[in-house]
């Protein structure tokens, strides 16, 4: 799955301290071998150079039925 700019999406990376945080993507960048890096911005910074297979997208439907049912 891509993303696009604007998405909201959950960061999977161990070795990075947004580990487990929630942002939104900023840039989409293609490498040299056709596949897409990402810039996601959080609440505290950013992270660059993420690839698509680190990151999990936040669907709207979800947050909205969340709200709902408090």
């Amino acid at each position: 799955m891509s993303f696009e700019e604007d998405d909201t999406v959950v960061l999977h990376d161990k070795h990075s301290e947004f580990d487990g945080e929630t942002g939104t993507i900023t840039q989409v960048v293609e490498t040299m071998f056709g596949e897409p890096n990402y810039t996601v911005s959080f609440e505290d910074g950013q992270e660059a150079g993420v690839p698509e297979d680190s990151l999990e997208l936040v669907e709207d439907d979800e947050t909205e039925d969340d709200a709902d049912e408090e």
